[in-house]
């Protein structure tokens, strides 16, 4: 009975759980041939006795390493954004029937898939994040150091190294000022500042040192604005670029386009949709601005007309969006199609 239900299914979908995974087999007409609950351990000897078929995934925690595994069994398995299976859900939810919804929402042929991340790029990854988390609680920290020092009547200039530069004086100040237990806080939470700076510079001299080991990294660092942060980035999240057809669709991925509400024969932008990647997005935008800041350097990489033509019709603030736009459509060009940036590319673009 078993062999005669593994020969007949077509398509498999997984709702992935951190023990058990719940499963649903489809034949080519869509009929349930298999709904069970499986563990972690389950899997690859159940799988490994069928014959190759589509299997759908959410990507989610663990579903990249899933996805290696059974591609390394020959079946050919795919993974979605979870927003775009939702519509397949019937009724209310389970995992059974959300199980059923990924096997539906899989068989689209204008489904987007996520591409599977390799081990490397999951590390590149980690070591992203935890960078990222490094430096929100480094952030956290110098907020609460200048409401502290606000709180008793002293204000520091905005930037970093202006409190750095500051904060020996300021603790050395009598202590009508500042009390003796305030002046004990403030010392902490310098030694904390310390402590995350050795970090996130250890982090950052790490993720740089792979960057220019990679092929990809090196030619996206050719890029302007771009240097190992947002390479390394931008190759952990998306790879080679293959999950995108062009550079408009990896810039509306970043949420660097306008939202779209259009009916009828009117068509509507808004503000820029924010959706996909919110780091690397962040990342561009930084880039963008490392540009604007250094006009000199425009002529040399080809985007003086663009950016001259841009600020007589644009605000600085929408100008800065509009040139990540154009950096990561650049960039996913460099990176899918093998070659270094190009000056000639833009030097007679369009202003978008």
């Amino acid at each position: 009975m078993a062999e005669k239900l593994n020969s007949v299914i077509a398509v498999i979908g997984i709702d992935i759980g951190k023990n058990s995974f719940h499963v649903v087999g489809l034949d080519e007409r869509g009929a349930i041939l298999l709904r069970q609950k499986w563990s972690r351990g389950q899997v690859d000897s159940r799988l490994s006795n069928m014959p190759p078929c589509l299997i759908g995934m959410e990507a989610c925690v663990g579903a990249h390493h899933l996805s290696r595994r059974l591609r390394a069994l020959g079946h050919d398995a795919r993974l979605m954004p979870a927003k775009y299976v939702r519509p397949y859900s019937k009724g209310q939810k389970n995992d059974f029937r959300d199980a059923e919804a990924i096997a539906e929402a899989v068989q689209r042929p204008t489904m987007k898939f996520v591409a599977t991340k390799s081990a490397d790029q999951l590390d590149l990854q980690a070591l992203h994040r935890v960078r990222e988390r490094l430096v929100s609680q480094r952030t956290g920290i110098i907020n609460q150091i200048r409401a502290f020092l606000l709180e008793r009547g002293i204000a520091v200039r905005r930037g970093q190294r202006f409190l750095r530069a500051e904060l020996p004086g300021i603790l050395a100040t009598p202590s009508d000022v500042l009390s003796p237990h305030m002046v004990r806080i403030v010392e902490d939470l310098a030694g904390d500042w310390r402590r995350l700076d050795d970090r996130i510079e250890a982090l950052s001299a790490e993720i740089e040192d792979l960057a220019h080991k990679d092929s990809g990294c090196e030619r996206l660092m050719t890029v302007p604005g771009i240097g190992p942060i947002i390479s390394s980035a931008m190759v952990a999240a998306i790879g080679t670029g293959d999950a995108f057809s062009k550079g408009r669709d990896f810039a509306a991925w970043l949420g660097l386009v306008p939202k779209q509400i259009s009916t009828g024969d009117r068509t509507i932008l808004g503000k820029i949709s924010k959706r996909g990647n919110r780091y690397l997005r962040v990342l561009f935008v930084q880039a963008a601005w490392v540009v604007l800041i250094k006009p000199k350097s425009w002529e040399r990489h080809g985007l003086k007309p663009w950016i001259e033509a841009a600020k007589k019709r644009l605000h600085h603030n929408v100008l800065a969006i509009a040139l990540a736009n154009k950096l990561a459509r650049i960039a996913w060009s460099v990176l899918a199609r093998g070659r270094g940036f190009e000056v000639r590319s833009i030097a007679t673009a369009q202003p978008v």
